[in-house]
């Protein structure tokens, strides 16, 4: 018996591999990881898709009670199910680690996540660097250690994918320190807050170090991607400041900022442009 870690796609209930389905048809009991990312179906859609109830594994239970995912799963078939691949986040790693710490048999089963599929923009998936994820700011949190991970990609003329930050099940500062289980409504990072934080961090950076080389300014080109997968899938591209007002509809949404581009993959690029004149004005081309 096993605990398979199953890939569900990007999109809905049918990204799923046949390999996949018929393991989740295997299994006694399945869980859904629904906190690094989302599908555009609900779980009842996966339940009526596999004939068998799926329970919600939230951060809580996935990071503190891994334990009650993996009772008895050298007994009895358990299915863990992610959204995208497997292992794109570090916290499926963690529970196939305590699998094998108690001998259960681990099977993962891949599918495609926005890592691969993100090539749908036309940027070749061997030019880019570190991903790197942007998290919401708030008044007094503003991590922006993803800023130099930009700026080693951009000096090695590569691209870099922003993964957007989500809020699922999180409690405010105050439900918390009162020990209230009231969870703020979830929220899902768009392209244009992504692209206030950059420059906003653009401009701390250069104000702090103005003789420096910036990963970026607000005319560098950048890709914005929207429920890469789903049939309403939208991608367009422009300068930093284009996209700030760009209307990309509902999540989730990834971010793209350029490197130096191969010329054709500015040709596949530009023609998801705001405007192809600005565009042939700012993006770094080799004609190589």
């Amino acid at each position: 018996m096993v605990l398979y870690v199953i890939g569900l796609g990007l999109s809905d209930e049918k990204d799923i591999t046949v390999k996949g389905l018929e393991a989740v048809k295997s299994c006694e009991r399945i869980y859904l990881e629904a906190y690094t990312s989302i599908l555009t179906v609900g779980k009842e859609r996966l339940e009526a898709f596999y004939g068998k109830p799926v329970v919600i594994a939230d951060r809580e239970m996935v990071e503190s009670e891994a334990d009650v995912i993996l009772k008895d799963a050298d007994k009895v078939n358990v299915a863990f199910l992610v959204v995208g691949d497997p292992f794109g986040a570090t916290t499926h790693t963690d529970l196939v680690h305590r699998a094998t710490e108690l001998s259960i048999p681990v099977i993962p089963i891949h599918n495609a996540s926005i890592m691969n599929a993100v090539g749908c923009c036309g940027l070749q998936l061997y030019n880019y660097g570190q991903t790197v994820s942007i998290v919401f700011f708030t008044e007094t949190w503003k991590p922006d250690s993803f800023y130099d991970k930009i700026k080693m990609n951009t000096d090695m003329e590569l691209h870099t994918l922003c993964l957007l930050d989500i809020k699922v099940k999180e409690q405010s500062i105050e439900n918390m320190a009162r020990g209230r289980n009231i969870y703020e409504p979830p929220r899902y990072m768009t392209i244009n807050t992504a692209v206030e934080q950059l420059l906003e961090v653009h401009e701390t950076r250069a104000a702090a170090s103005p003789e420096s080389k910036p990963a970026y300014t607000k005319n560098s080109i950048v890709v914005g991607l929207a429920r890469v997968g789903c049939d309403d899938q939208k991608i367009v591209a422009g300068t930093l400041e284009e996209l700030l007002t760009v209307d990309f509809g509902g999540p989730l949404h990834s971010l793209v900022i350029a490197g130096k581009m191969h010329f054709l993959e500015a040709e596949v690029v530009k023609a998801f442009a705001v405007d192809k004149e600005t565009f042939d004005k700012y993006a770094v081309v080799s004609q190589h």
